[in-house]
């Protein structure tokens, strides 16, 4: 195990703090750990601000780490104050129960939680059950008022109102760690950069009551190139439930995203490889608007799936045409869809029809390739998990078949950055 993903996370930007990033690194290559993120259920939906969470949970369940996804049944009765203008209008149980299984049901799109994998837990489960003057006596005197005032979710508030039911709201979240902590060995709490003194308080009380060292990450606040925060149109939210935000509603949303947005957009919410990122962000004029059908589609099919996300382009196509004079619907080979003006060149092996019928290893295919000098190499590279067949890790050395051709074509890479494509002539 190591900490790969927090380098990649970083390398996309979707690191905006860490509170001791020498010492998670050290911890990520001790072993696989459990992390939480929280989401608090005030709708029956998530929208499209969670998927920045959602997606680094994938990232880092991906590599081997535990995931804890904490629905805020209890956080939810007293309201999260951060980045937000006014006090959230206060929900009923019965609300806020029903909220929680629509959101339960849409991280299991994304999640494994199968045995050993994602847990999903409410912090109702004990903060429903605390009896407020032991924890006043056993939590609040670890807090200093002063302290609290100066982070940035209070000072903000202070200008127009806070609540005294708000202000408990970071002792809680800092509550759910230190319980996480001790009962669950989590030691990695996540969140948006406006959770940087929630978490620092969970940080602070798990080191005074339990003497363990634990740490926090958040994410970035993401705007557009104007400025403006991302993920609002003129009617509102955009939704993860396609009942709020129909497949092609959302679909078109990232579709008509600016043209400076693409490369970060495509960063943060896709899996793409980072070096085929960097190429589709560099396009100009019509070649763009292809890798913004790139973004869309990826996006949709992580969403609502590829059968949607089809259906989706080819709809957007019948209306409004599309930037592929084929409209040829974008798939895991993205580069190759763009067309020829602007796409970036991917070095060309061509094999014979009779060679691959007469049995062509791995091996020797990337040895023809230049991706290895020796068998022994190869090998190695494959033993070592840094060789890939069509975006997917190759396990073991094998034969090909007509089955890893698609379209004539497949693709196979050497580490990150060092790929070629195969066609059948």
């Amino acid at each position: 195990m190591s900490s790969q993903v927090l380098n990649e996370l970083e390398t996309r930007g979707l690191i905006y703090q860490c509170t001791d990033h020498p010492g998670l690194a050290r911890l990520l290559e001790s072993g696989p750990q459990t992390f939480y993120i929280g989401f608090d259920p005030t709708a029956d939906s998530l929208h499209i601000g969670s998927l920045i969470p959602i997606i680094v949970m994938m990232h880092f369940q991906r590599a081997g780490h535990r995931p804890i996804a904490i629905l805020g049944g209890g956080t939810a009765m007293v309201g999260d104050p951060s980045g937000k203008t006014e006090m959230r209008q206060m929900l009923t149980p019965e609300q806020i129960a029903a909220n929680g299984r629509g959101i339960a049901s849409q991280l299991a799109r994304f999640l494994d939680f199968g045995s050993g994998g994602c847990r999903l837990i409410n912090n109702a489960d004990w903060l429903a059950e605390l009896k407020y003057v032991d924890f006043l006596r056993e939590i609040g005197r670890h807090f200093s008022v002063n302290r609290m005032l100066t982070a940035e979710s209070y000072r903000q508030r202070l200008e127009t109102g806070l609540s005294f039911i708000e202000f408990n709201y970071m002792l809680l979240q800092a509550y759910d760690f230190h319980v996480l902590c001790r009962d669950e060995n989590c030691r990695l709490q996540m969140g948006g950069q406006d959770q940087w003194g929630n978490i620092v308080a969970g940080i602070d009380l798990i080191r005074r009551t339990q003497s363990r060292e634990t740490f926090g990450v958040t994410f970035p606040l993401l705007t557009t190139a104007n400025g403006e925060k991302f993920g609002k149109t003129a009617g509102g939210a955009v939704w993860l439930s396609a009942e709020k935000t129909p497949v092609l509603d959302f679909y078109q949303f990232w579709r008509n995203c600016e043209d400076h947005d693409i490369e970060k957009l495509l960063s943060f919410f896709t899996f793409l490889p980072l070096d085929e990122v960097r190429a589709l962000g560099q396009l100009q004029d019509r070649d763009i608007n292809r890798a913004k059908e790139i973004l869309a589609y990826e996006v949709t099919a992580l969403v609502h799936g590829h059968e949607a996300a089809a259906t989706a382009f080819k709809t957007a196509v019948s209306r409004f045409g599309s930037a592929d004079p084929e409209q040829k619907i974008p798939t895991s080979s993205r580069i190759r869809e763009l067309g020829t003006a602007g796409a970036v060149a991917m070095p060309t092996l061509k094999l014979g029809k009779d060679e691959l019928t007469a049995g062509i290893s791995l091996v020797e295919l990337f040895i023809r390739a230049g991706l290895g000098k020796s068998k022994g190499q190869v090998r190695r590279l494959i033993e070592q998990g840094g060789a890939y067949l069509n975006e997917k890790r190759i396990a073991a050395d094998r034969q090909l078949v007509e089955a890893d051709f698609k379209d004539g074509r497949l693709v196979i890479k050497s580490g990150k950055k060092r790929f070629y494509q195969v066609v059948l002539r």
